[in-house]
């Protein structure tokens, strides 16, 4: 297991000094952030990232993420020069050291979540996600953002996707993952590099917009799109764990000894009936989740790729981006890490 650590950048107010000082962290994830989606990303900005990475004693060698443009989900006739694009991004991280690539297949919106701050019961606060507060919400209205949207759309832009979307079911959408896919894979083959989707934030669809990295059928159908161990997952827990049919465990294990795990993202969420979640700490009796189940069959099958803790309540008072302030994330880092060592100790 390779301890990894989100990082937004030099205008994180998570610094790097902080995230090296937490026992055992030896990457950190991040990713160019000031160049539209679907276009080339500039070799020095990637080279900058990778000195101010590697000045701080960590490695750079997780990008999360490359986006896909949205002509590419849609099969669009324009989308084989995002794809060019694509596959030119990952020659140049390649060229700067990277192994692993995270990205989604989200149609318009990322992880979605209902409010950021909800307080719990111990003080601190947390992403949620609540069904009824869902089905209020009417995403052309224009009234509000819903948190994890993506702000670069416009109310005239987003309409516009939703017409096109229209036009796109799951089995469509599927079409338009496989014709990625068989070019991709190749490059990144060829240039040493996992390319790891993460799962759908939660996975279901959500105002209908079709959504299909969801369950273990799918992933399953999803590996077999390009057979190559190249094409692997981001398990992230908390992503796919907020939906009861899951089993994460036997999940985790399963894809983990077929080697197509490249990636960890490891959270805990208390579910809340049908279609509702809260984030939590990452000790398992906070939540609904056995991380230490988790963490014990990726032992079990030699798991060697990377690993953060992903979302965190705020804490203690602090401030910031929501989901990635420090000192919730380093506790889970922490907890982890005992575990881990605790399975080395006693060959569990």
């Amino acid at each position: 297991m390779k301890m990894s650590f989100r990082w937004y950048g030099p205008d994180d107010p998570v610094k790097l000094e902080y995230i090296r000082q937490i026992p055992n962290m030896h990457s950190v994830v991040t990713a160019v952030y000031d160049v539209p989606v679907g276009e080339v990303w500039p070799y020095e900005s990637i080279e900058k990232l990778k000195k101010q990475t590697e000045e701080n004693g960590l490695h750079f060698e997780v990008i999360e993420s490359v986006p896909v443009h949205e002509d590419i989900k849609l099969g669009l006739p324009t989308r084989d020069r995002y794809i060019e694009n694509y596959c030119e991004n990952i020659r140049r991280l390649s060229k700067a050291g990277i192994k692993c690539i995270c990205y989604n297949f989200m149609p318009v919106f990322d992880w979605t979540r209902t409010q950021l701050d909800k307080m719990l019961e111990d003080g601190s606060t947390a992403l949620v996600y609540y069904k009824e507060q869902l089905e209020k919400m009417d995403p052309l209205s224009g009234e509000y953002s819903l948190p994890g949207w993506d702000t670069s759309y416009e109310k005239d832009e987003l309409k516009h996707l939703f017409e096109l979307y229209s036009k796109v079911d799951e089995e469509k959408l599927w079409d338009n993952l496989k014709y990625f896919l068989e070019r991709v894979i190749p490059v990144a083959d060829e240039c040493d590099v996992d390319m790891a989707i993460h799962p759908d934030d939660p996975p279901w669809n959500i105002f209908g917009l079709p959504r299909i990295i969801t369950n273990e059928k799918n992933i399953d159908r999803f590996l077999k799109l390009v057979d190559n161990k190249r094409n692997g997952l981001t398990f992230c827990t908390g992503s796919l764990g907020c939906a009861s049919f899951n089993n994460i465990v036997e999940m985790v294990d399963k894809y983990s000894a077929m080697g197509r795990i490249h990636f960890m993202h490891v959270r805990n969420v208390k579910l809340l009936g049908d279609k509702g979640f809260e984030e939590s700490a990452h000790f398992s009796a906070c939540g609904s989740l056995d991380v230490v189940e988790i963490m014990r069959v990726l032992y079990k099958n030699n798991f060697n790729g990377y690993l953060r803790p992903d979302h965190g309540r705020m804490i203690w008072g602090e401030t910031g981006r929501a989901g990635y302030g420090l000192y919730d994330r380093a506790l889970g880092a922490a907890y982890i890490n005992g575990i881990w060592e605790t399975l080395s100790k006693t060959k569990a």
